[in-house]
Formats: structure tokens, C-alpha cells, sequence
């Protein structure tokens, strides 16, 4: 499926060159053939080398959410060669410009309702009106200039210091994926893919270039309409289907997955947190012509790196021990390495991974210290310290501990204290030194309990005689994104401490949980 294509961007431009007429992209009511998405994207192009003084952008910016400048800004960064930095407009500006200053962004591209988000940086706001004008003179960019050991994209994770942590995709690691997840999808002209993620989430990629790889649409819904996937789904006739399975629990919740409600699906894939079968089962009768696809991924393996085909009947579906379909089997091409606490080989233990989808290492090198390990020939584990360069050698830590279970990989959990909420990895670290940066506050911990709708949320506890909840939440709103902000924080005159004498995270889910009950 490759087919000669080099960047993330030619994965667009060649589906482009043999569909023009086909319908690439639809937001809203807003529609547009690949053919004028592209010209719309080399108008932008040649603005951004025109603002840049005719030079390629080092990084380009994008505040821009679920609109077509949204789209046509992403493609237009990759034509440039420029590394796009999606940032999330709803991020306090603090936060998006410390983003903004690492990432080393010379311009941000917005849509108008986002402009303002990224203050002291240039920032060119477009409607799709003001796009069109700028492709009116058909004007081409030269050839993108990119190589496949430039950095396509960056995302930026929680980091346990408090300060965002960067995630590098070269143009190489992102072929790789897209070359086993594209044909595997079996999409093509007439199919018509959701785009349910926000494009500071990496399993956007997966929406856009599963599209605009193999020449479907991408139809994209409002964020009100994530609410009501069903109807979304029945109303547009979508043929392929990925999200967090949190939207699938919504559904269910709202009693929409009655029995063929939706039977145009024929392709339904989830990732981003653990795929429960008892919803999984809801969804399959509700989208009777559909398969249903379970992946998992950290971003430093671009986007995904293993999947699971649940069988045409539910009735042989496998159990697993924590009732959620297993991760299956690893991509081809890819190593998998499972290693217990001692650092021995074994059938459950720490996921590291190595291969071509793996990135090169984060945007600071000072975090690469501890992910990384190699093994010599007589198996002994060397954990990379930062010393020297990371090679193909070095398997990446995933800090998820995966066991094998009748020949399939199954997630139990993770060997750190990172959790995931509705798709967001997040490390509880980067809150709490937040919070303890707050006058009055003496320690913090944030931990991920169960919520009243069965889904994780995160709550937090403080110990300090001059703590206060509302003056720490007005703290990390500065701070933090939405989705990073503790739904409930405690002052507690101690922190609970186990019999040795570290925070017992354990003891403060179980209370916190009780109080919800």
C-alpha cells in the first residue's frame, strides 16, 4: 500500500492525484472533493512559506478544532515539510505556549473561534471562505522538502515533572503504520470513515490518513454529536467506525444500541483505553454487518502497534480475566519483548517494544533516561541511562504490563502509576507537582477511581493546614487541560502511608470510591 510514499503528507497527495472528484472530507455541512481540499491546502502552503519569509517553517502550529481549517492547516503544515504541533484550544494559554516554546513553532494556523488561544506567537486565523480566496490564484508550493527521518508530527503527553512531555513522529515511523493499518481497513472510494478524535490525540492519524490514504471520506462530528454516536452514525451512513469505548458506553447508556440500528457499519474499531466485551456485545448486535476491532498503543509506537479481531459470533468470543477483549497479536514487523520484575523474559510482565514504528526518542532527551533498554546476547537487560544515542537496538518500555494468555496478548494494568481517562494518558505526577506548588499545600496525590457512570476520573488528595479545594482548582485551571483536572480534591491533615511508609494510592481509591457509593 505503500506505493512509493515517502511522508505523511504523500499518503494525501496520491489519492488526491487518482480521486479528485471523490469526496475527501465533510464537516458539518461543509463538503469538499479531494481535488478542492487540495487546492485549499496548497493556497495555505504558499501563505505559510510567505509569512515565513519564503523559508520552510521549523514547526507549524495548529489551534483549530473540527473545522475545515482545522483539516486543511494540518495538510498544509505536512506540504511545507514544516513538523506540525496540533495544540488544544481549550488548554489554558500557559500551558499552549510552553508547548509552543519546546516545540521550537514559528507560526500557528487557527480557525477564528480558536485564534486567541496562542498568544505572543503569529498566529493566521482562516474561515473557509478566506481559504478559498487564498487558492483562487492556483498557486503550487515547491516540492515538499521532507525526508522520512524528519519529524512528521509532535504530541505531548503528561509528563510526571509537571511540564508536558513531547512525543516525536518521524515521517518513517508513520509510513510504517500506515502501511499495515490502511490496507487492513479495507476502505477505499465510497466507504466513509469517522473522524472522532481531536487532532492533539494521535489516533486522529488513524481517522485522517485511513481516509485520505485509500480515497474514502473523512466525515467528521461535532463534539455535540459525540454524545449520540448511534444517531451520528445511522445519519450518515458510515461505513467505519474508531473512537474510545467510552463513546461506546455512552451509547449504551442512553439505550441506543437497540438490535440493526446501525447497518451501514461494516468496520467498527476501538483503542485508547480497554475495549469491555459486555458493550462490545451491545455494539455488535446494534451493527450486525460490522467487524469489531479492539487496538492498543502508546504514542511513542505511533498510534497502535497490536489488534485483535473479535470472531463474526459473539459466542466465540474468549473470556479474559479482567472482562475486556484482549490486545491480540503484535503488528508484523514489529519486536515484542514481555519482562518481569526481575528483568527476565517471561509470559507476563512490562511490554517493550522495538521496530520501525518505534520514535526516536522524546522531544527532551533528559526523559529518554529509564524507557529505553537493551538486551545482550546472553540476555541480560541494560536499562538506557541517556548515555549515547538510541539506536534500533533499544527497545522502548511501555510501562504496561501485558500477559500472554492462550496465544494472545491481554492488558492487566499498568507497572507505573500512569493512567488513562477516556483515551488521555495522563501522569498523575505532572498534577500533583502542580498542587504542590500551591501555598498551603505540604504533599499531593492524584489517583484514577471508578465514577459514578463506571468510567475512571480523577480525584486528588492534599495534605497541608493551609490547603483549600477551590483556590487549587482555580490553580490547575490555569494549568491544565480540562480532561487533566481532578473531579474531586480532599484535604486530609496526612496522607495515608502503607507499612512502608510510602502513600498508600491503594487506601485512597478504596475511600474515595466508598464516598461515591
Amino acid at each position: 500500500m505503500n506505493s512509493g510514499r515517502v511522508t505523511l503528507f504523500d499518503w494525501f497527495a496520491a489519492s488526491a492525484a487518482e480521486h479528485p472528484d471523490q469526496p475527501a472530507l465533510e464537516v458539518g455541512a461543509e463538503r469538499l472533493t479531494y481535488g478542492e481540499l487540495r487546492r485549499l491546502v496548497e493556497g495555505l502552503a504558499v501563505r505559510l512559506l510567505a509569512v515565513n519569509g519564503g523559508r520552510r517553517p521549523r514547526g507549524v502550529g495548529l489551534s483549530a478544532s473540527r473545522s475545515v481549517a482545522a483539516y486543511v492547516g494540518y495538510l498544509a503544515a505536512l506540504r511545507v515539510g514544516a513538523t506540525l504541533v496540533p495544540l488544544n484550544p481549550e488548554a489554558p494559554p500557559a500551558r499552549n505556549a510552553a508547548v509552543l516554546a519546546a516545540a521550537d513553532v514559528d507560526l500557528v494556523v487557527a480557525d477564528p473561534a480558536s485564534a486567541d488561544a496562542t498568544p505572543g506567537v503569529v498566529t493566521l486565523a482562516f474561515t473557509t471562505e478566506e481559504l478559498r480566496a487564498l487558492a483562487a490564484g492556483n498557486a503550487e508550493a515547491p516540492p515538499c522538502p521532507a525526508t522520512p527521518d524528519d519529524i512528521a508530527y509532535l504530541v505531548f503527553t503528561s509528563g510526571s515533572t509537571g511540564v508536558p512531555k513531547g512525543v516525536p513522529i518521524a515521517h518513517r515511523n508513520v509510513t510504517a503504520y500506515l502501511s499495515h493499518v490502511v490496507s487492513r481497513a479495507e476502505a477505499g472510494p465510497g466507504s466513509r470513515l469517522s473522524g472522532t478524535f481531536e487532532l492533539t490525540f494521535d489516533g486522529s492519524v488513524y481517522d485522517l490518513f485511513v481516509a485520505w490514504g485509500s480515497g474514502a471520506t473523512l466525515v467528521v462530528p461535532m463534539r455535540s454529536q459525540l454524545i449520540s454516536p448511534v444517531k451520528f452514525i445511522a445519519g450518515r451512513e458510515l461505513t467505519h467506525w474508531f473512537s474510545v469505548p467510552s463513546l461506546l458506553s455512552f451509547a449504551d447508556q442512553l439505550g441506543t444500541l437497540t438490535p440493526g440500528a446501525m447497518p451501514s457499519l461494516r468496520w467498527s474499531v476501538f483503542g485508547g483505553e480497554p475495549l469491555p466485551l459486555s458493550g462490545a456485545r451491545a455494539w455488535a448486535a446494534a451493527a450486525p454487518n460490522s467487524r469489531i476491532e479492539n487496538l492498543y498503543g502508546p504514542s511513542e509506537l505511533t498510534v497502535s502497534c497490536t489488534e485483535y479481531r473479535l470472531p463474526a459470533d459473539p459466542a466465540d468470543w474468549p473470556t479474559t480475566p479482567n472482562g475486556t477483549a484482549p490486545l491480540g497479536a503484535g503488528y508484523a514487523g514489529l519486536d515484542f519483548l514481555l519482562l518481569d520484575e526481575d528483568g527476565a523474559p517471561a509470559d507476563d510482565g512490562e511490554l517493550c517494544v522495538r521496530g520501525p514504528q518505534r520514535f526516536p526518542g522524546y522531544l527532551d532527551p533528559a526523559n529518554n533516561a529509564g524507557r529505553f533498554l537493551t538486551v545482550d546476547a546472553a540476555g541480560t537487560v541494560h536499562p538506557y541511562t541517556g548515555e549515547g544515542p538510541l539506536t534500533e537496538e533499544h527497545w522502548y518500555r511501555t510501562g504496561d504490563r501485558i500477559a500472554r494468555a492462550d496465544g494472545l496478548l491481554v492488558h492487566l494494568g499498568r507497572v507505573d502509576q500512569q493512567v488513562k481517562i477516556r483515551g488521555y494518558r495522563i501522569e498523575p505526577g505532572e498534577i500533583e507537582a502542580l498542587l504542590r506548588e500551591q501555598d498551603g499545600v505540604r504533599d499531593a496525590v492524584v489517583v484514577a477511581v471508578r465514577g459514578a457512570d463506571g468510567e475512571k476520573e480523577l480525584v486528588a488528595a492534599v495534605s497541608g493546614s493551609g490547603a483549600a479545594p477551590e483556590p487549587l482548582y482555580s490553580a490547575l485551571g490555569d494549568r491544565l487541560p480540562p480532561y487533566m483536572i481532578p473531579r474531586r480534591i480532599t484535604v486530609l491533615d496526612e496522607l495515608p502511608l502503607n507499612a512502608h511508609g510510602k502513600i498508600d494510592r491503594r487506601a485512597l481509591v478504596g475511600t474515595f470510591e466508598s464516598d461515591r457509593s
